[in-house]
């Protein structure tokens, strides 16, 4: 098919037809055609041009959410039609003009999606694989629709939970990298202590000469060396153990907060799921009677008036009623914890690379202070190796000679 080329909406005469510049055609999860300007990010259900023959909605709807929100990918190709995300399940709503069986339509509609826990999604079986969300990333507002199995019992667990779980377990870890540095401060700070007790140590001070000068700077180099590792322990404090410590003091209280607000929505949806269930089963109830009155009066089994039947049809058709104003609530609902998932899931994204950035940066940090400890350390070495370079056992000899000479007359041999 050539570029601008799109198949017909189901139900037409096959033809092709070119859209106007800027338009995309694609497919809802029913199976339903509509259209997209890639340019303003209009939606239509009516081709652009006026096509007959295509069901049009009254208006072209345009999203007010961000790209990534209710069904809109970064890119701005919308990965539902015009209507909002719950427009799939508005679909097998009962028609209040025809009660008395199941239209074509509203069967295929039932049959293409499956509820699962309060929840309404396409059927594997009859749909076509969503697009993502955000197509070019493994992002947490495409993969944590569905509830999970809990292994620890026979319930369930939020997707949503399981993203909570893993922000609250790198806030541990994140801890427990604080408590590691701090160990790792304890010990330079004990090695420093030593280092500087152990230079006060009078053991071999009396040695003389150049190799004393030099033994006198290794001692001396001990006193620098603790120093130097005093001052890494005391940037390790303030550069890195307390950062990681105090990032995010109120992470939890917050992810709580966060939890509550996620887990209420659903609890409304659920709610509302259990309406639409007891509406549905109120309309079966209303439909059987309207068909067993309508039956009875045809074959002269009762003397119910026409007013009995014009009585139940007006309830059926007010439990038709009820159910559709259910049904459009848990679409409501739904709708809203879609776009709070999205809107949630992204955050903690957000929040997640913000957490490792800052243990990356910290880390990096550590690795600096050690390589400048032990470039400091090689200073404190370094007039040790120069004095060691200079060590002379023959000047050494002589200077001593010098000193403490007492004579330079030998003795000899005596004569008979």
């Amino acid at each position: 098919m050539k570029p601008g080329m799109v198949p017909p909406p189901p139900g037409e005469e096959s033809q092709t037809f070119v859209l106007p510049p800027g338009w995309q055609s694609y497919l809802s999860p029913q199976g339903r055609r509509y259209y997209v300007n890639t340019t303003t990010n209009e939606t239509t259900w009516e081709r652009p041009g006026g096509s007959p023959g295509i069901p049009a909605s009254p208006g072209t709807h345009r999203s007010a959410l961000p790209p990534t929100v209710n069904g809109y990918h970064t890119s701005g190709t919308p990965a539902y039609p015009p209507e909002t995300a719950h427009m799939s399940v508005r679909k097998s709503t009962v028609d209040s003009q025809n009660l008395g069986s199941p239209s074509p339509g509203k069967r295929q509609s039932k049959e293409n999606t499956i509820t699962i826990n309060c929840v309404t999604f396409p059927h594997p079986d009859t749909m076509p694989e969503q697009q993502l969300l955000k197509p070019t990333e493994w992002s947490y507002c495409d993969y944590f629709w569905a509830d999970k199995r809990d292994p620890q019992g026979n319930g369930t667990v939020a997707g949503f939970e399981l993203l909570l779980q893993k922000q609250l377990k790198g806030k541990q870890m994140q801890k427990e990298m604080s408590e590691f540095v701090r160990e790792r401060i304890k010990i330079e700070e004990d090695y420093a202590k030593n280092l500087a007790k152990l230079s006060q140590n009078s053991l071999a001070s009396q040695e003389e000469g150049s190799l004393g000068e030099a033994w006198a700077q290794v001692k001396k180099s001990l006193a620098d060396e603790a120093e130097v590792h005093l001052k890494f322990s005391a940037k390790l404090h303030s550069e890195v153990e307390k950062p990681l410590m105090n990032f995010r003091e109120n992470f939890k209280k917050d992810m709580k907060k966060c939890d509550h607000h996620i887990a209420d929505l659903r609890k409304q949806l659920a709610s509302r799921y259990a309406a639409v269930e007891k509406a549905r089963k109120a309309l079966t109830e209303r439909q059987r009677d309207l068909e067993m009155k309508t039956q009875q009066l045809e074959i002269k089994l009762s003397n119910k008036t026409e007013e009995d039947i014009k009585k139940a049809r007006r309830k059926s058709t007010q439990a038709g009623d009820d159910l559709m104003r259910c049904v459009d609530l848990y679409n409501q609902a739904q709708s809203k914890w879609f776009e709070e998932m999205v809107t949630t899931t992204l955050e903690l994204e957000r929040l997640e690379v913000e957490r490792v950035e800052m243990i990356r940066q910290h880390l990096c940090q550590y690795t600096q202070l050690r390589h400048e400890t032990d470039m400091f350390n090689q200073s404190t070495v370094e007039p040790v190796d120069q004095l060691l370079r200079k060590v002379d056992p023959a000047k050494d000899r002589e200077l001593w000679v010098r000193e403490h000479k007492t004579g330079n007359i030998r003795p000899v041999d005596m004569e008979i």
